[in-house]
Parts: C-alpha cells; structure tokens; sequence
C-alpha cells in the first residue's frame, strides 16, 4: 500500500480510483540533506509530506539565535503555513536533515482537491484540528513545564528524534542550551 494512502485512512476510507485521484495532485521530490525547501522570505504554495527523511522548520531571532518550531519525520508534514494561506512572505525556513522524499501538493491543486473531493475536506479539518491540538500542547509545555520536565516529554512521544537530531538541535527545540541539556542527559 502507498505510504500516503496508509496515512490518509487513518482519517478518510478511500477507494483505489479515489486514491489514485488524490496522488495526482501531488508531485513527488527528493532532496539532499542540507538542502531548503522553504526559506525565510520565501513565498511558499505548497505543503509537504515526508515519505523518507527529517526535515526541521526552524527561525532566527534578531541576535542570531535559531529557535526551531517543529521536527518533522516519516508521515508528517510541514510548510510555513501563514505563508501558505496568506500569500505572504515566509518567517521561517524548512531543512532537511537528511536525505528526504516528500511529496507536496500547491495550494492550487489542494483547493482543486477540496472542492472535487469533499473526503479530502474531511481529511485537512481534521489534520488541522490535530495539528492546533500539539502546537497548543508545545506552548503549554514551554510556559509551564521545567527543562526537566520538556526534556522527558520529548523523549517519551519522540524517541526516535533523538538517535536522529543533534543535541544542539533538541536544546533549540526545547527552548534550553547545550549545556543545560547535558546536564539533563546525563
């Protein structure tokens, strides 16, 4: 079975024909790892799936400081979403980590997609009610939860993260330094 289809019918049931029309929205591309797929400043139109791979969205603050908003493995996706529906410019830039299969869809062929298929409606609504659900999760954790505390609630929902990212790269998702991370390692 497609990877993509594995992932839609957690959500969606589809067919073979109705599949088939779904993957021909999107198109399939293979990066090297350290190479962008988004960068700040960018305008971006489309959204990416990875099949293979570890991207991270990430910004820099005015002193230069990388602070990264979300990792992204095997069956997720990522994009710079204000950029994506408000046709602006990109705040944040999107990396790979490895080497990486994606697929994505345009912001043209998803709104074709939506409006042909009413699943696929069913399908974003849903993945972006989840999506709001772990970014309100991330913040919450980030306000009220202890280095400690952050540093055992990623290990324990992203194990595999950890063999897969630097510890520089965990400090700057967890808001901690290198430092204060090796003392919570050890």
């Amino acid at each position: 079975m497609h990877p993509l289809r594995k992932h839609l019918e957690e959500i969606i049931s589809l067919n073979d024909e109705e599949f088939d029309f779904i993957l021909s929205h999107f198109s399939l591309i293979k990066k090297r790892k350290h190479q962008f797929i988004v960068q700040e400043g960018d305008m971006v139109d489309k959204i990416y799936w990875v099949i293979k791979g570890c991207l991270r969205t990430c910004f820099y603050d005015d002193t230069g400081k990388e602070h990264i908003l979300q990792f992204a493995m095997e069956n997720w996706w990522a994009s710079d979403y204000d950029s994506f529906v408000y046709k602006t410019k990109a705040k944040t830039s999107i990396d790979c980590l490895e080497d990486c299969e994606l697929l994505y869809i345009t912001s043209e062929n998803r709104e074709k997609l939506t409006s042909e298929m009413h699943k696929m409606e069913t399908f974003w609504a849903k993945k972006t009610v989840k999506g709001r659900i772990s970014l309100q999760n991330r913040v919450l954790s980030l306000l009220k939860n202890s280095a400690k505390e952050r540093y055992e609630l990623f290990l324990s929902q992203y194990p595999q993260l950890f063999q897969r990212v630097s510890k520089k790269m965990i400090s700057a998702y967890l808001g901690v330094s290198r430092e204060t991370l090796s003392r919570l390692n050890s």
